[in-house]
């Protein structure tokens, strides 16, 4: 692996850490203290898009399959720098959100130019978002009970989802549906449902531990009618597991980037544990020491591991065990990070209005969202052992 940065990821990182100290870390502390997600009118979102942020990596050119050229090793490196100030933040920024992965992978040119034309150059903050949890199916993708009924020229989704971040403010969510729940992952679908769609809501802000900063919205599916057009990658891509293709699709491009924010907040968690020990003259103590060198031993380790997957998929090589890898380590040594910078901090870190505290609970969504540290390490076997699915 070749750890020499070019001249613009370097630009890129300096200028998220200044845009990170002076604005992102404000803005989530003040979401925390409030208990409450960044409201959509919120000026800091208009700021985002005057730095350019909440665009497409899609691009219309004449050659289909083109989109911005950053590397998937560079977004990761932007990801941690951006945890490190709040991954709450990073995760309420406008943009076409998960489902983009799938979009790109799996869409026809007509949907790619419809839902993610207008991220390209977005006159406002726009976002999207991606729709599988169910109150009865988390990790289990395959559980996901959300019916997709043929009718007509369209279709007819009836269900419920949970936990979806950004849903009430998305231009449009593309919803995970299963056309026979007794088959498994083989009858899974993924539909474009457009806000306002009759059917589609109410939205329900979920109340949450850590990540304040971003909604997540409950809400339901009664008889909502789409056009033919809105099932993803259209009528002809109607082969078995192709909602399932798109989950994963989704999931596999998502994984490294979640270990990439938990490397960030541990790395955050650190450096504030060392920031403490060194104003309290307590950097003499073997102890205080020892735990300082295997937290930053730990970070290290799981960032190199994100850094392997970034690598591979840049590559367009297979990933997905080290894509889980890299999920299930980073969110275990981002909790480790933290409660050791808790314990080190003592009441301090405790206090409501301290970062140490807020960080303990944020580290700890890193380990459930996008699939559970055991749902990772039984991926993880599975590929290896190349046991039947």
């Amino acid at each position: 692996m070749d750890f020499n940065l070019d001249e613009e990821t370097r630009s890129a990182l300096e200028a998220l850490r200044k845009w990170g100290r002076e604005v992102v870390r404000p803005v989530g502390l003040e979401a925390d203290r409030l208990s409450r997600p960044i409201p959509v009118d919120d000026p800091y979102f208009e700021r985002c898009l005057l730095r350019g942020d909440g665009r497409t990596r899609w691009q219309p050119h004449a050659d289909a399959r083109s989109t911005r050229s950053r590397s998937v090793l560079t977004q990761l490196l932007l990801a941690e720098e951006f945890a490190y100030w709040d991954r709450g933040v990073m995760i309420a920024n406008p943009g076409p959100g998960l489902p983009e992965a799938s979009v790109i992978a799996l869409g026809t040119e007509e949907q790619k130019e419809r839902f993610l034309g207008p991220f390209v150059e977005p006159d406002r903050p726009r976002w999207a978002c991606f729709a599988m949890t169910e109150p009865g199916a988390g990790s289990d993708a395959a559980a996901i009970q959300t019916r997709a009924t043929k009718d007509g020229d369209g279709w007819i989704l009836n269900g419920a989802k949970c936990f979806i971040g950004s849903a009430s403010r998305s231009d449009w969510i593309l919803v995970q549906a299963t056309l026979d729940p007794s088959k498994g992952r083989a009858a899974q679908r993924a539909f474009f449902v457009e806000q306002g769609t009759e059917g589609l809501g109410p939205f329900k802000i979920e109340k949450k531990m850590g990540l304040k900063a971003y909604e997540s919205s409950s809400f339901s599916l009664e008889n909502v009618r789409v056009p033919a057009s809105h099932l993803l990658g259209g009528e002809t891509r109607r082969e078995r597991s192709a909602g399932f293709k798109a989950a994963m699709s989704t999931f596999n491009a998502g994984r490294p980037v979640i270990a990439a924010n938990a490397v960030g907040i541990g790395r955050a968690a650190l450096d504030e544990a060392i920031r403490f020990a060194r104003e309290q003259d307590l950097l003499g103590d073997p102890r205080v020491r020892d735990r300082i060198e295997a937290m930053t031993r730990k970070i290290r380790m799981a960032r190199l591991v994100c850094l392997r997957a970034g690598q591979l998929a840049d590559e367009r090589r297979p990933n997905i065990v080290e894509a889980s890898m890299s999920k299930a380590l980073a969110a275990q040594v981002a909790q480790e990070a933290a409660s050791q910078a808790l314990e080190l901090l003592g009441s301090t870190g405790g206090r409501g209005d301290h970062l140490i505290e807020k960080l303990y609970r944020d580290a700890k969504a890193m380990d459930i969202v996008e699939g559970t540290g055991q749902i990772q390490r039984m991926i993880i076997a599975r590929q290896l052992v190349s046991l039947p699915r």
